[in-house]
Parts: C-alpha cells; sequence; structure tokens
C-alpha cells in the first residue's frame, strides 16, 4: 500500500471562543488549503463578535509541552504565530523552537483585536523586537500594530513606506505591512524587502462587518502556500486572494452581533498528498 504525506502547518496562538479569528480560523484556513493543521494554545481569551471580555493564561509548561509533542510527532513545514501577549511566552517559544532544525515562521503580531481591545502586554512587544522577529521569515503587522512596532502614526501609505523598513530593521527578512485601514476603495498592502523595492498588493474593499480573523486567516494562508513550496512572494499573492474571497463569500452572512466571521469554507480543497519514498 503506498503512504503518503500531506503540508503540515503548526499555528501557535489564543483561542476565539466565537470561532471567528484566533486558533479556531487558523485551522479552518489550513484545512481549507488542502494541509494539515496541528495546534498549540497560548491564551484563552474570552470573546464573541463584539470584543474581548477577558484573557486568561495558559500556563509556560503547557505551552513548552504542546510544542515538544507536536514538532517531534508531526514536523511541521511552516509555523505561523499568532497571540503571544507576554514577554514570558515570547520567551518559552523561543527557547522550545530552539531544540530543532530551524523552520519557517510566519508571525501575526496580534495587539489589538478587530474590537480595538488591545491584546498584549506592553513588555511583550520588546520582547517580540529583540528575540522573535529575527527568528521569523515574515511577520504582517496592521496599520495599528505598525503604529506601535515603528513608535509612529501609521495613517496613510505614505506612513507605511516608512515604518516598513523600520519594522524590518528588527531583524525579519520580510515585513507584510496590511492597509485594511486606509481611507481607500482599495485595500493596499505593501511586502518590504531587505535588498529591493517592496511588492504591492490591492484588492477591492468589501462593505462588510464580517471581517473578524481576517489578520489570523491570511498569516495562515501565507504559512499554507509557504508550505506547498511557494516563494514568500507568491504565497502572500495567493493568500491575499483566498482572503479576499472568503470575505466576498461572507457578505450576506449574519452571525453575532458585531464583527462577523469570513467564510473559510466558501470553495475547500481537498487534501495535499505526496506520495512517500
Amino acid at each position: 500500500m503506498k503512504l503518503y504525506k500531506c503540508p503540515s502547518v503548526l499555528t501557535i496562538a489564543g483561542f476565539d471562543s466565537s470561532g471567528g479569528a484566533g486558533i479556531q480560523a487558523d485551522i479552518k484556513t489550513i484545512s481549507s488549503l488542502g494541509c494539515y493543521a496541528s495546534s498549540v494554545l497560548t491564551a484563552l481569551p474570552i470573546q464573541n463578535t463584539w470584543g474581548v471580555r477577558n484573557i486568561y493564561p495558559i500556563s509556560l509548561s503547557a505551552v513548552r509541552e504542546q510544542i515538544e509533542v507536536v514538532v517531534e510527532d508531526i514536523p511541521p513545514d511552516v509555523i505561523k504565530i499568532g497571540m503571544v501577549h507576554t514577554a514570558e511566552l515570547v520567551q518559552c517559544i523561543v527557547d522550545t523552537l530552539a531544540n530543532y532544525p530551524p523552520i519557517p515562521i510566519v508571525f501575526d503580531p496580534v495587539m489589538v483585536a478587530t474590537s480595538g481591545d488591545m491584546l498584549m502586554q506592553a513588555e511583550c512587544v520588546e520582547a517580540m523586537k529583540a528575540i522573535l522577529f529575527p527568528r521569523a521569515s515574515l511577520i504582517s503587522p496592521n496599520m495599528d500594530e505598525a503604529a506601535i512596532l515603528a513608535a509612529m502614526s501609521v495613517v496613510t501609505e505614505e506612513d507605511m513606506l516608512v515604518a516598513g523598513p523600520q519594522i524590518r530593521k528588527f531583524g525579519t527578512p520580510h515585513v507584510l505591512l496590511k492597509g485594511g485601514h486606509l481611507a481607500k476603495k482599495m485595500l493596499t498592502s505593501y511586502l518590504f524587502y531587505a535588498d529591493k523595492e517592496p511588492d504591492v498588493f490591492e484588492t477591492p474593499k468589501i462593505k462588510t462587518n464580517n471581517v473578524h480573523g481576517s489578520g489570523c486567516t491570511l498569516s495562515s494562508a501565507i504559512a499554507c502556500y509557504m508550505a506547498q513550496g511557494y516563494a514568500i512572494r507568491d504565497a502572500v499573492a495567493a493568500a491575499q486572494d483566498y482572503v479576499f474571497n472568503c470575505i466576498v463569500a461572507a457578505q450576506d452572512l449574519h452571525i453575532g452581533g458585531g464583527n462577523g466571521p469570513l467564510n473559510h469554507f466558501s470553495e475547500p480543497q481537498k487534501m495535499i498528498k505526496y506520495e512517500m519514498v
């Protein structure tokens, strides 16, 4: 009997009671793009489509052990990291992953929820910049997060073009600065590199409240396409298209009274399988 393997993506992220963002959005995305999803829970936010009511921590030992049992048994091709809300948690993740061969990381620095709630302790930002950014292959801040990271106002495209290179100096080779908050009809994002001009990605803005978890979904989709062998630019382009289609497919959904979720399974792919040799 022939045996097969499939692209494997590990998500290290927080919980979402409403199911639209965090580790739930990651697993939905990874599964719908034909990859295998494993997961490590970093925190237990209590939230719905209106916002975050509380955040309960997961012990550092539990996070470390979750990473160990997954990586040792189901080695991921790519790791997506989402909510890491304390400096100690950042250190725990970096130290644990250091025990294994390098694995590409897509890091979505989740600092502010769609509702505007802060999800991260202040000292965590410095820890991320110092030890996690240099380990990541790509980070994907939105404009609010970029403003925190670059210590400047990020409101316009001109601001984005200044902030992106500043953030990349913290050690990551690629920064995808997402322009969803730009006051224009097109959603414009920039992918910054170490050695060339940024690439620009544009998609039409969709008039809808159903965008909860779009950042989690985008970073997970990028990780999936990287796990399938795409170069980073191509992975970003494909992931942008995926998220756009998920938002279009969710326009007529009414789930919750606040910011609703995307439709991750509007066009699901079968699991991608490669014959083992």
